[in-house]
């Protein structure tokens, strides 16, 4: 027979709040392998010591922050309805079942105006790094990096054109000299000085949110986007690593100098790196060579114009530097640009009269002209690292870890969308949830 259960809303209950919490609940097991004391220490200097009303306590603070992250919420607001009805995040909190909790607008007070613009986030991801190595669990000799986009607070219909300075990527000096080395070494005379007046290009900006970036990738959809170029070590898939730009930026350009801050940063004994084929220009395997790195990258095949021959079927001689035809004939050195490309040229005389002529070049003057970079050599050298075994198993964990660690991040973590505007606002955002990932998995490995 069927019985009425009596109402229970109403009844009074002593009961402790800590037995209410599972002992396998992921907070419980953060709670116990993360320190989290250092908060305090880290933000200190951002309140007045002996002016103003009490400030909410900044370890209860973070805590709330990463609790949005470890699950996802992606509103402040929706965050603190969430901890009044859940007993698991009041006791990861320190609260009691009647204590209040604090108020929305103390969080977004606290991120618009106390810490704006403040390093204190990256202070907490790289706390959290440092922890995880303290337990063994980043090796520091192996990293994967990639990015992923991240869609901007904004609308692609939006936007203005306007013209922007070109930058000046860093590793134009040393380029700047090895043109000029290799064009003494040729018998050339130096470039002219270049003009002091800086090039500009026309981009599209958006018009509520011009920090972020037009991106056009193929197989990624258009509009303003921001990337997360992310490192993650290979021992445990802890990130070691997070910078964010515009989607307008190659991957490759903040890559070296976000290397040489993990090294300097966490003392890393670096030896191997990872990488897509985004990252495969000629400026970056000379920089890992220069670092003494040991670096595997994906492969892209080249554009080829139907009906001609390959790039790669005409062979360079490095002992007499020229370029050899698939009919045996000489290309030889003419000039090395601004740029850094050498430039061989073909015999018109020989050209003219070649039966594959027409599989060679469409040039009016029957003259073949091939190019090669300056630091060519270090992009075949880095490049015969993927048909290596050691190679191709280094490789094939890159999808293990930085891929992985994405495919978390946007399924649990809320990482589909940018949840501020502006950059340091998204670098935020970015750095909290790479700190709640490594927390996840630091308490998973551990406890």
């Amino acid at each position: 027979m069927l019985r009425e259960r009596p109402p229970t809303q109403s009844a009074l209950e002593f009961v402790c709040i800590d037995e209410l919490v599972p002992q396998n609940h992921l907070l419980r097991k953060i709670d116990n392998v993360i320190d989290f004391s250092f908060l305090h220490e880290r933000v200190q200097d951002y309140y007045c010591p002996n002016n103003g009303r009490p400030a909410l306590d900044p370890t209860l603070m973070f805590k709330l922050l990463f609790i949005g992250y470890l699950y996802g919420v992606r509103s402040e607001r929706q965050l603190i309805r969430d901890v009044q009805v859940n007993v698991a995040y009041r006791w990861f909190l320190g609260l009691g079942l009647t204590d209040k909790v604090p108020d929305a607008s103390t969080l977004s007070a606290n991120r618009i105006r106390r810490f704006k613009d403040s390093d204190i986030y990256q202070q907490i991801f790289d706390e959290i790094v440092l922890q995880a190595m303290k337990r063994k669990l980043v090796g520091g000799h192996t990293l994967y990096t990639d990015s992923t986009h991240l869609k901007a607070n904004a609308n692609k219909k939006h936007f203005q054109k306007v013209e922007v300075e070109q930058s000046r990527q860093a590793y134009m000096d040393a380029l700047d000299k090895a043109v000029e080395e290799d064009r003494a070494a040729h018998g050339k005379k130096p470039l002219p000085a270049p003009k002091q007046e800086s090039e500009t290009r026309e981009i599209k900006q958006s018009v509520t949110d011009p920090d972020s970036g037009y991106m056009v990738r193929d197989t990624k959809p258009k509009g303003f986007f921001y990337l997360d170029h992310r490192t993650v070590d290979s021992r445990c898939n802890i990130i070691t690593d997070v910078h964010v730009t515009p989607g307008n930026v190659h991957d490759a350009v903040p890559y070296l100098e976000r290397l040489d801050r993990q090294k300097e940063r966490f003392n890393f004994n670096l030896r191997v790196v990872g990488v897509d084929a985004g990252y495969f220009s000629s400026a970056i395997c000379h920089g890992l060579e220069e670092r003494n790195l040991y670096a595997v990258m994906g492969y892209r095949r080249p554009t080829h114009r139907k009906g001609l021959f390959y790039k790669r079927e005409y062979v360079y001689d490095p002992q007499d530097d020229v370029y050899r035809c698939p009919q045996n004939h000489v290309l030889i050195y003419k000039t090395t640009s601004r740029t850094g490309y050498r430039h061989y040229e073909s015999d018109e005389a020989v050209c003219e009269s070649c039966p594959e002529l027409k599989r060679c070049t469409n040039n009016k003057k029957f003259v073949k002209t091939i190019t090669r970079h300056v630091w060519e050599d270090s992009k075949e050298r880095v490049n015969q690292h993927r048909l290596t075994p050691v190679g191709k198993s280094i490789y094939a964990r890159r999808k293990e870890t930085v891929e992985r660690s994405f495919a978390d991040a946007k399924e649990l973590h809320g990482y589909r969308y940018a949840r501020f505007r502006g950059r340091s606002k998204v670098q935020a955002q970015c750095l909290l949830t790479a700190a709640a990932q490594n927390m996840k998995k630091i308490a998973l490995m551990v406890a």
